[in-house]
């Protein structure tokens, strides 16, 4: 099969081009918000709180923080990106036009995650003006990064491929995963939880996201590693599948 770049570049300049029109919404919005956390959580009250594991709770906690940004803003883009040309009408013209379904998802899914990795990106360089942090592993923090991203962002093409309402665009966002964030592990290790609640915790996917993420940081988990990169792969490996059935079927991708 040969891969039509032209497509790809096409659909792929066409979201990004839109997600700098609306640079506030797409990427001034979460750094300040993400600011906000570090001021009221890693500042105010983590000068009281002492480490965890040897790490500032500052610093600790921004993994957490990096996912609970990445995690909604990757399945937003991506879910908005394939959702507006089925409520505009104009998905017949991408389904009447000679590109299949790998170029179509190489274009929503590498613009909506490369917003995704751009905000991380600031995310990371603004955590440097609340607290001091390293990267013990940067090269495995990028590659894990990536994956999550990727990863999510094709969760996020099923969403939009799903929904046929700019409500239940947000429904899974806030509602699931939001929650989930919060409950696996972004502001303290599940190691401190009492049991049975600690088991509980790992019947959560987001542990394991923020789990890799801080070992990328500091070399610490509460899962190990290998886990971690097994349980986000086997996630990346059923979303794609979903969107080939998808576009197999022709299923949901008219509105």
């Amino acid at each position: 099969m040969t891969l039509n770049i032209h497509a790809v570049r096409a659909i792929y300049m066409f979201e990004m081009n839109r997600a700098f029109r609306t640079w506030a919404q797409s990427i001034i919005a979460p750094v300040l918000t993400t600011s906000l956390y570090f001021i009221v959580f890693g500042t105010a009250i983590g000068s009281r709180m002492g480490d965890i594991g040897g790490v500032d709770y500052g610093a600790y906690i921004i993994p957490g923080l990096l996912m609970l940004s990445l995690l909604s803003e990757s399945i937003s883009n991506a879910s908005f990106g394939i959702y507006m040309p089925k409520w505009s009408g104009t998905i017949y013209e991408l389904l009447s036009a000679p590109v299949n379904w790998v170029e179509v998802l190489l274009g929503y899914v590498g613009a909506a995650a490369s917003k995704s990795l751009l905000l991380g990106t600031l995310i990371l360089l603004t955590a440097r003006f609340f607290v001091p942090y390293h990267i013990a592993h940067p090269v495995w923090m990028v590659g894990f990064l990536l994956l999550t991203v990727v990863s999510f962002c094709l969760f996020g093409f099923i969403i939009g491929l799903w929904a046929d309402s700019f409500q239940k665009l947000q429904v899974i966002p806030l509602l699931v995963i939001t929650p989930l964030t919060f409950l696996g592990g972004a502001f303290y290790s599940i190691n401190m939880l009492p049991e049975p609640w600690q088991t509980v915790s790992l019947f959560n996917p987001v542990v394991y996201l923020i789990s890799g993420l801080r070992w990328a940081f500091y070399g610490q988990a509460d899962v190990h590693i290998a886990v971690s990169t097994g349980m986000t792969l086997v996630f990346m490996a059923a979303c794609l599948t979903v969107v080939w059935w998808v576009f197999k079927t022709g299923r949901r991708i008219r509105r």
